[in-house]
């Protein structure tokens, strides 16, 4: 638990004043007769009376629509089964491209060096080509347009063209391989695959013609490929089925954008869960509710503004992706950037974020701990002058990761640690601009997420840890799983633990001042002798040996209990001795509790993670068990799991 002393940063007066949530705030309570002392109670009527609230988001961000509609929330708020304004219609599309001029909306760098922007008028264009194009290829409302891109202004134009017919969308990253690609898109049949003929990260360019050519004949349903030329100007499609490039297939189609109004709950986007434990879940996503919860985090949340500089660190595998563009609904300027965070080195997106002017500077807790640990120091080399807001998410952000914003990057800067997931498109706890900063904890609990934390008797926890839940309905909620007959997925993965209480799976505490506090995933918790430890708590302290760079922590079965292994993987030149070991375990004991400390500690060369960058206790949990890792296609190294079978260690 922090305390006072914690106290990192605090919003100046003038920034509170300016803030959208001080705006909206006042405009809610002089339409409904309220008076919000602080966020606190902002939050508490934002819950309490969730229709009303919804309805003012609506009016505040300007959404474009018939819309909201007489009817609030269908089904009587039931979690699952509740619908948010089941009479409204809008188009995603076109409340992101309410501006055209000259002015930038995307700004792109590569890391081989390529430099692109593109204005708003030019955007609307692009879009409007690409709808056409997508039309007359046979494309109807529902159909699926599925993509394999870098994160790339054509990724962002593919989209929105989807969205503006009806179509629903699906991206993944390039650097998948071709099982992981099936396993996603095989599922969904889309009927136009965009591809691209290449990418580069650390320096090198990888192609993916050939990849292209052997996927095509394993996705039948499609009957168009259309390739975006990133490595060469003029991709070679001989070989590919049915592909035309990227210029060819814009090439002659009108400049107009034209919008479909679409019922609220029209499916927008299919994302996927990680997969590490079987073929992804393909879950779908309506554009309302993704619309809705986007600006509501945008706006009120992350304090965007029209003219912003937004930029993610993200590929189009990650939820952090689908929401960065919606910050075009802001009418802010997207930042995209594509390949290595460390090439050459790790000033790389900090020279981005001085070059584009960021304002809103968002990446992953495991980019903040390489920077740290890589010695990167922005405050001496960079300005970042622009720059208001610093997000993290991806995983639990570390209280010394707070220390290194606040001491090497940025002083006078709103950290923001965001916490949600695939799952709803969107974060349940993150930032709030008007308030302060505390060391190693999430500031608050979203405005209109009923976020609580639960215990074993599924019943608040008050002051203790437990399951992160959400006791009522949100509109970003899943419309439902593809092909999921009944929604019995759907409830098997949100809503069998407690019965009508959507249970997130994360490892959590509230604290005393409302902030929260994420300490893993609740299904990776370790449980020696019946005693939940949450991973985060161990890696926290082993990361600060100097020694290590990462580490790992599982569970292994053991004599009729559970025992903590954890693997650490060092620097180059660094071996893990018994000195070294004694000096891992005593910062974890001094620094937690000797329940926390482990049986085992093993060197290990590497550590898996998904192609977000999550480490995947799961994964290696189950090779060690001797168990089948059922899809290491979602792994981005699937080879590190070879490291971890039959080590003499732990057989003793």
């Amino acid at each position: 638990m922090t305390s006072p002393s914690d106290l990192l940063w605090t919003p100046s007066p003038e920034r509170r004043a300016q803030a959208n949530i001080v705006a909206f705030a006042r405009e809610a309570g002089a339409a409904h007769g309220r008076t919000f002392a602080d966020y606190d109670a902002l939050w508490r009527w934002s819950i309490e009376d969730r229709e009303a609230f919804w309805r003012q988001v609506w009016r505040f961000c300007g959404v474009i629509g018939d819309g909201p509609g007489t009817r609030g929330i269908a089904e009587d708020g039931r979690m699952p089964g509740a619908r948010f304004f089941p009479d409204a219609r809008l188009n995603f599309a076109r409340n992101l491209l309410r501006r055209c001029d000259d002015t930038p909306a995307l700004i792109f760098r590569g890391e081989d060096k390529v430099r692109r922007e593109t204005t708003w008028r030019a955007l609307n264009g692009a879009v409007a080509r690409m709808r056409h194009a997508l039309a007359a290829a046979g494309v109807e409302r529902g159909d699926r347009v599925a993509a394999q891109l870098p994160n790339m202004p054509e990724a962002v134009i593919a989209m929105l063209a989807a969205a503006s017919l009806g179509a629903v969308w699906s991206s993944c990253s390039p650097d998948f391989g071709i099982q992981g690609v099936v396993d996603r898109f095989g599922q969904i049949e889309p009927k136009v695959l965009i591809g691209v003929d290449g990418y580069h990260y650390a320096g090198k360019t990888h192609d993916c013609l050939g990849k292209l050519r052997e996927l095509r004949p394993r996705l039948p349903s499609v009957t168009r490929v259309v390739v975006v030329g990133y490595a060469s100007p003029s991709p070679d499609v001989a070989g590919i089925a049915d592909a035309v490039r990227w210029d060819d297939f814009l090439a002659g189609q009108p400049e107009t954008p034209v919008f479909d109004d679409l019922p609220f709950d029209h499916p927008l986007y299919i994302l996927y869960s990680s997969g590490t434990t079987g073929v992804p879940k393909c879950i779908v996503h309506g554009a309302g509710g993704t619309l809705l919860q986007h600006l509501k985090e945008l706006r009120l949340h992350s304090d965007i503004k029209p003219g912003d500089r937004v930029f993610y660190f993200s590929t189009c595998s990650w939820m952090m992706w689908n929401w960065l563009v919606s910050a075009l609904a802001c009418e802010a300027t997207l930042c995209l950037y594509d390949g290595s965070p460390f090439h050459p080195d790790g000033n790389a997106l900090f020279d981005f974020a001085d070059d584009a002017g960021f304002t809103f500077f968002g990446t992953s807790a495991k980019y903040i701990d390489a920077c740290a640990k890589a010695g990167v120091e922005p405050a001496r080399t960079h300005s970042l002058a622009t720059v208001r807001t610093i997000a993290s998410t991806g995983s639990p952000l570390v209280a010394e990761s707070f220390d290194y914003i606040y001491d090497k990057v940025k002083r006078d800067v709103h950290l923001a640690s965001i916490s949600g997931g695939t799952d709803i498109v969107s974060c349940f706890v993150l930032g709030v601009p008007t308030e302060p900063v505390f060391r190693g904890e999430i500031q608050k609990r979203g405005l209109g997420m009923a976020v609580d934390v639960f215990g074993e008797d599924g019943r608040p926890a008050v002051g203790a840890k437990g399951e992160l839940v959400c006791t009522k309905p949100f509109p970003s909620m899943p419309v439902g799983f593809w092909n999921d007959p009944g929604d019995a997925k759907y409830r098997a993965a949100y809503f069998e633990r407690f019965p009508g209480v959507w249970t997130h799976g994360d490892w959590t505490e509230i604290t005393s001042r409302g902030g929260v506090v994420i300490y893993g995933r609740s299904d990776a918790v370790l449980n020696p002798g019946g005693v939940r430890i949450g991973t985060a708590e161990i890696y926290r302290q082993v990361e600060q040996v100097e020694e290590v760079l990462e580490s790992i922590a599982i569970g292994q079965d053991w004599e009729g209990d559970v025992r903590v292994v954890l693997f650490v993987k060092l620097r180059p030149g660094t071996a893990l001795d018994e000195a070294l070991e004694r000096r891992i375990r005593d910062q974890i004991r001094r620094n937690t509790t000797p329940r926390h400390v482990p049986a085992r500690i093993v060197q290990i060369a590497d550590i898996p993670r998904t192609k977000s960058g999550k480490i995947t206790e799961l994964a290696v949990r189950d090779v060690v068990h001797g168990r089948t890792v059922r899809n290491k296609e979602a792994l981005a190294n699937p080879e590190a799991l070879d490291l971890y079978r039959d080590l003499p260690q732990l057989a003793r």
